[in-house]
């Protein structure tokens, strides 16, 4: 509702009340259910009158749309894309709306990962009970087990979860801009295991139970035929204000929810850290990468911080997207700056050309452009960039060790001779 539209509806009351007080002081009661009316009542709350109901379908066939083979979510009667603005004039209700559907495209890009990527649905805490609050991540057949290279992915904050980079482009563009997938599946064709973490999946909601009220004991002393006529009077003053606030609000009510927290899973770095002890420090590869994408890139440094050793022992490379890591306010240390800035890589949104250098701010690690000025495009934009940094730093590696095999056993050849 506009703003112009509100002040026509409040102008009429406002000149009341000023017609009222400069009136009859016999009508000060009217002048305070008027002020009280004013004061329980904004412009948020306007808007929700008339609101249809926040009841929408849970499958894409319910909402009418499909991806089709490009990938690209599409009516499926118009052929057209997603339109937000379903319904004129109705902001709130559009967005409840669009975060419902926002509900089924996690779901639907869960069953991608376990059908068309070949994914276990792995829980956590790996020794959770029956009824204690649970997430869960994704990890190939061979994560755990594959000797020479594991693919770990972390998204960034937000609504997104396991397998997404940005929920707006799996919406508005297509599965492989807005999620991990053209990762995974180069991965497993190039010979990486593979582990998603889920970090935003931090707690789960359930339903808050009501209060009951308890009686009041205000007027417990007073005569019965007082008190009756107290509540009587209050009871009339009180049908009074909601007939007048009631005229103007008359919103969908929502179900009030409480948050139980994960054990040891409660935040994205706890999260990280989780994984890191439990799956990452226990697999076999000799190569680790990581693949972390805005608050993904905080996470990833926390960890550094908290278990600097193994990581450093057991990570080849990692590429960053757009990361907002911060090493002075995390306090990564100096050894951990330096080893960022010798394995690390952040592609950055920049109009640059890929992989054109960007200077930076902080003492880190080499930024260079992921061709596109748009944060949640970045991952998607680097992607055969990533990959071929990832190529290059594990044979840098087994380059930097053969060497040294090399010019030992020349030496002892020569020492023979």
């Amino acid at each position: 509702m506009s703003i112009s539209l509100s002040f026509l509806i409040f102008l009429p009351i406002w000149i009341n009340m000023a017609q009222i007080q400069q009136g009859d002081p016999g009508e000060k009661e009217k002048t305070t259910a008027l002020k009280d009316l004013l004061s329980r009542i904004d412009l948020d709350e306007l808007m929700k009158k008339d609101e249809p109901p926040l009841d929408f379908p849970d499958t894409l066939e319910g909402f009418e749309y499909a991806f089709n083979e490009k990938g690209q979510l599409r009516h499926i009667k118009t052929g057209e894309p997603f339109v937000f603005n379903y319904r004129e004039d109705l902001h709130r209700w559009n967005q409840k709306r669009y975060e419902a559907l926002g509900e089924i495209i996690t779901k639907y890009v869960y069953e991608l990962l376990e059908k068309d990527c070949n994914l276990k649905k792995i829980t956590i805490p790996v020794d959770a009970t029956e009824s204690e609050p649970k997430s869960f991540i994704f990890m190939s057949e061979d994560a755990l087990t594959n000797p020479q290279k594991l693919m770990v992915l972390i998204h960034g904050s937000g609504v997104v979860r396991a397998g997404q980079w940005a929920r707006r482009l799996i919406i508005n563009e297509d599965l492989d801009s807005g999620t991990q997938i053209p990762f995974i599946k180069r991965a497993v064709d190039e010979g990486y295991g593979v582990i998603v973490l889920n970090p935003n999946e931090n707690y789960i909601e359930v339903e808050k139970p009501r209060t009951r009220k308890q009686p009041s004991c205000e007027g417990a002393d007073e005569p019965a035929e007082k008190r009756e006529r107290r509540e009587r009077v209050s009871r009339e003053a009180k049908r009074r204000r909601d007939f007048f606030y009631e005229k103007y609000r008359n919103p969908p009510k929502e179900k009030e929810t409480l948050q139980l927290f994960i054990r040891e899973n409660g935040s994205p770095e706890e999260h990280a850290v989780y994984v890191w002890d439990h799956f990452i420090a226990q697999s076999a590869a000799e190569n680790v990468f990581f693949v972390a994408h805005s608050y993904g890139g905080l996470a990833f440094v926390e960890l550094m911080i908290q278990r600097e050793a193994d990581v450093k022992s057991k990570v080849t490379a990692v590429a960053l997207t757009d990361s907002v890591h911060n090493v002075w306010h995390q306090e990564a240390g100096k050894t951990i700056r330096e080893w960022m800035r010798e394995n690390c890589c952040n592609w950055v949104s920049s109009l640059e050309p890929l992989d054109t250098s960007v200077e930076s701010m902080l003492p880190d690690c080499p930024r260079v452009s992921a061709g596109t000025d748009r944060h949640e495009l970045t991952s998607w934009k680097s992607f055969p960039s990533i990959f071929k940094f990832f190529a290059e730093a594990s044979e840098a590696k087994s380059s930097s060790q053969k060497p040294a095999l090399t010019r030992r056993s020349h030496r002892i050849k020569h020492e023979e001779l």
